[in-house]
């Protein structure tokens, strides 16, 4: 597992009872995880604390409940980033702090390649991978269905101090890939985070156990002769670190390089390792 250690804005205080309790700078959460089966070691509903908790509803979705006043909005920093946190729908805060295992590796890729960077960040929500890649150096075109998830990629960009460098994209993912295969645009690195289930802005269906293979089989097409990496990010439960690994292994089998897979995941304050997704990544040699 690679654990994201180096946070100061963020931590996970207590996990259970398929919660953690979480401190987002001076705002503490309390949110689901489906990951979380043990029971809690302490009350995390009354921890002394707590802003605010997400309920799931019987019914289907679920809502904030407020218990402290908090601002609507705020900004949390990891390194020389800087994002933007609001609570909203279906537990998300608009960040997945695990991910910044990811940002540190791809930013030290980028910065040892010592040549310019194209990277394609696909199903990139808020702009995470985004902003540490350009803040690299690297020159990012940036991809997501969600108008507001790009709206807000930009915002964190510019709360990062990035003005120039990044290309926003709303559209279908892999319609947009098919496009730049046929313009003949060619990418140094790819990321993609993508969904369990989806659509895009025009219906079109996502199921990422039947897309997911002859996805990463297309976008091979649109990288460079010299591939910097390919990182595939997956939050879907039961989809092992070794089946990315799988995928990477034959769809890049052509290009001289290694694959490696790992689970990704944050240190609690109980002392324990909280898993939060799995990562493929393919690294030229």
């Amino acid at each position: 597992m690679r654990i994201a250690q180096n946070w100061k804005d963020y931590s996970i205080i207590a996990t259970g009872d398929g919660y953690k309790l979480e401190r987002w700078k001076d705002v503490v959460l309390l949110r689901p995880d489906p990951q979380v089966i043990w029971k809690s070691q302490i009350d995390l509903f009354a921890y002394p604390e707590l802003n605010a908790y997400y309920k799931r509803s019987e019914k289907g979705g679920g809502g904030w409940k407020i218990l402290k006043p908090m601002p609507e909005e705020w900004k949390v920093s990891y390194r020389n980033l800087q994002f933007k946190i609001k609570p909203m729908g279906f537990k998300h805060t608009g960040l997945f702090p695990e991910q910044a295992v990811n940002w540190d590796y791809m930013t030290s890729l980028i910065q040892n390649a010592k040549r310019p960077v194209k990277v394609l960040n696909l199903f990139a929500y808020t702009g995470g991978a985004t902003v540490a890649c350009a803040k690299a150096g690297a020159e990012v075109t940036h991809v997501d269905a969600a108008k507001g998830m790009v709206e807000r990629a930009g915002e964190n960009a510019r709360l990062s101090g990035i003005t120039s460098g990044i290309r926003y994209i709303v559209d279908d993912c892999k319609k947009f890939v098919q496009r730049e295969i046929r313009r003949g645009n060619r990418y140094d690195a790819i990321i993609m985070d993508p969904p369990s289930y989806g659509r895009g802005p025009n219906g079109e269906m996502w199921k990422i156990e039947s897309e997911l293979y002859p996805f990463v089989e297309l976008c091979a097409k649109v990288l460079s002769d010299k591939p910097l990496f390919f990182l595939i990010n997956s939050y879907t439960t039961g989809l092992q670190p070794m089946v990315l690994k799988n995928i990477l292994t034959l769809t890049m089998q052509s290009r001289r390089g290694t694959v490696d897979a790992y689970e990704v995941g944050i240190q609690t304050e109980e002392g324990i390792a909280l898993p939060c997704g799995a990562g493929g990544i393919f690294v030229y040699e």
